[in-house]
């Protein structure tokens, strides 16, 4: 566990050592969340309410989850170009499991992401949007326990992208798709409750609403009470779910290095 930890802690400082990168994704989503912030005012220029939300239910919706739609990469990408340029076979030898290695540095980025942008997004989109706060203390509470679980998700299922590379060799097409996928029916564009109901049904039956949609309902409300802890539930399932998915995976992937020699 101790060599996970000081690979975590490593990701930290490198994340934190690159300071233009910082900047430059700062002013980008700056003006990501003010071109938001206008775009729905502009719809909700002829109507008070759209889907039982007003224009500052929605304005919160939308910046939450914009912030939120940020952390859903993960380490994915690094596993197919191990894969495409042959590291994969001397990550393998060496002395640490690498899907923990990746998921330790994945998790390192997004803490020092979530230190870098988020909270000085959330503190801009405070002042200068006039987001509101959570409904009461525990939806705050339940709202981070369920973004970190969203997160988490989110990450697992990018692995088993990644590792699709054995396969495909490129995952370009793959990742596009996969992204376009979750930006659409992880609720980071719009809330899934202002889809069409056969829309709406088929969200349930994916994993993909758990990511964004969830938690950031529960910190506007939306979802309260038993509602919560059974969508955390499902948080908690979908994770496990996909964990196995990606470790049967991962196994079957293993067989293919040894056969063909790494």
């Amino acid at each position: 566990m101790r060599k996970y930890i000081a690979i975590f802690k490593s990701q930290i400082q490198i994340t934190f050592a690159y300071s233009a990168w910082f900047w430059a994704s700062m002013i980008s989503a700056v003006f990501q969340l003010i071109i938001l912030f206008y775009f729905w005012h502009a719809v909700y220029q002829n109507s008070d309410t759209i889907g039982n939300m007003n224009i500052k239910q929605m304005i919160t919706y939308v910046m939450i989850a914009t912030i939120l739609g940020k952390f859903m990469n993960g380490a994915g990408s690094q596993l197919a170009g191990d894969i495409r340029t042959g590291q994969i076979a001397t990550e393998l030898m060496r002395p640490y499991n690498l899907l923990h290695k990746l998921m330790a540095m994945d998790l390192g980025g997004k803490t020092s992401d979530f230190i870098q942008s988020a909270v000085p997004l959330l503190v801009v989109a405070g002042l200068f949007f006039s987001i509101t706060l959570p409904e009461s203390l525990t939806a705050g509470i339940l709202f981070v326990v369920s973004s970190i679980l969203g997160i988490l998700l989110a990450g697992v299922f990018d692995l088993i992208i990644g590792l699709l590379a054995f396969w495909t060799i490129n995952t370009w097409g793959l990742r596009i798709l996969r992204n376009a996928i979750v930006l659409f029916f992880s609720g980071s564009l719009i809330p899934i409750s202002l889809f069409p109901p056969s829309m709406q049904l088929i969200s349930q039956y994916l994993p993909f609403q758990s990511m964004v949609y969830v938690p950031v309902s529960i910190y506007t409300g939306a979802i309260s009470g038993q509602d919560a802890w059974m969508a955390m539930g499902a948080q908690l399932f979908w994770i496990v779910f996909i964990y196995a998915v990606l470790r049967a995976s991962w196994s079957q992937a293993l067989r293919k290095v040894t056969i063909f020699g790494g």
